[in-house]
């Protein structure tokens, strides 16, 4: 056992030296590679030009000219894109301000607006207006029909604030044979499309005679519409039906051959036309006849 270990401890300090002399030698070619790159760098004329091919020049100009060139239209992109997000910031801008603008704007009608109910059928728009007008200055009043009632309401709008809460005080006021319920109003008057108002004195007559109607059903013709009313009412001398396809039901406006026959029509508000109970108030705007545009040759 004593010679094992002998010839065992002689192999390991044999495979010690083995190994110092292979990094002696890794050493020893390191050394010499190095001395080898220092000579060839002394050999060197550092006043030489350093040698590119021909193809070189050709291939870099090329290169040159693409990387020149994507700058300038990747710069052309951003500048559009920049621009084109600054005109959509611009106007949402506006859309914004324009729509803070309407719900001042209309916040501001509201309160210079009253409704009032409990109308009696004889009451035209300017006698209300009349009745009113001690109160403020009226800029509109708009009388509407009521399906649910013999009675009908109407939105009264003054110059100005005072105006709206001077009216209040007017709450039970006789007009005609029923006393008028005045209120603080919760919406504002549509306005009236201006081109669509009387021009001249002919023109107001004839509003008089006309009254606008709304919620008809699509299936109702003018012709049924015509002879519903004249059956009611008296003779009707000029109808209108529009309609769209976005609304479900479509307006109409009457003209009659007498005052009295508008004012009946008013009593029509609330029957039922086809399958839509109707709705029926006085015109602002009078039925003015197609003009015929001549056919082009």
């Amino acid at each position: 056992m004593a010679a094992v270990v002998d010839n065992s401890g002689e192999a390991v300090e044999a495979a010690k030296n083995n190994d110092l002399e292979v990094e002696t030698t890794k050493s020893e070619s390191k050394e010499f590679n190095v001395q080898n790159l220092v000579d060839m760098f002394t050999k060197l004329n550092p006043l030489a030009k350093e040698f590119f091919p021909s193809s070189f020049h050709h291939n870099q100009t090329k290169k040159s000219d693409n990387f020149n060139q994507v700058p300038v239209k990747q710069s052309a992109g951003n500048e559009n894109f920049s621009n084109k997000r600054g005109r959509n910031n611009v106007n949402q801008g506006r859309r914004r301000l324009n729509g803070r603008a309407f719900r001042a704007q209309r916040d501001d009608s509201i309160r210079r607006t009253v409704y009032v109910s409990d109308i009696d059928q004889t009451i035209t728009e300017e006698q209300l207006a009349g009745l009113f007008s001690n109160c403020g200055q009226v800029v509109d009043c708009r009388v509407c029909g009521d399906p649910h009632s013999v009675l009908r309401f109407a939105f009264v709008e003054f110059a100005d604030e005072q105006g709206a809460r001077a009216a209040l005080s007017l709450d039970g006021t006789m007009l005609g044979f029923y006393p008028v319920r005045v209120l603080p109003s919760k919406t504002a008057i549509l306005p009236v499309n201006p081109t669509f108002l009387p021009r001249s004195e002919n023109e107001r007559e004839m509003c008089t005679r006309t009254v606008y109607c709304t919620n008809i059903d699509k299936k109702v013709s003018q012709t049924e519409m015509k002879s519903f009313f004249e059956s009611t009412c008296g003779e009707v001398t000029r109808l209108r039906l529009l309609g769209d396809q976005v609304h479900s039901t479509r307006i109409a406006f009457v003209e009659f051959a007498m005052a009295e026959s508008a004012i009946m029509a008013l009593n029509c508000s609330g029957m039922v036309l086809g399958t839509q109970a109707i709705r029926v108030s006085p015109s602002k705007t009078p039925v003015r006849p197609r003009v015929t545009r001549p056919t082009l040759r």
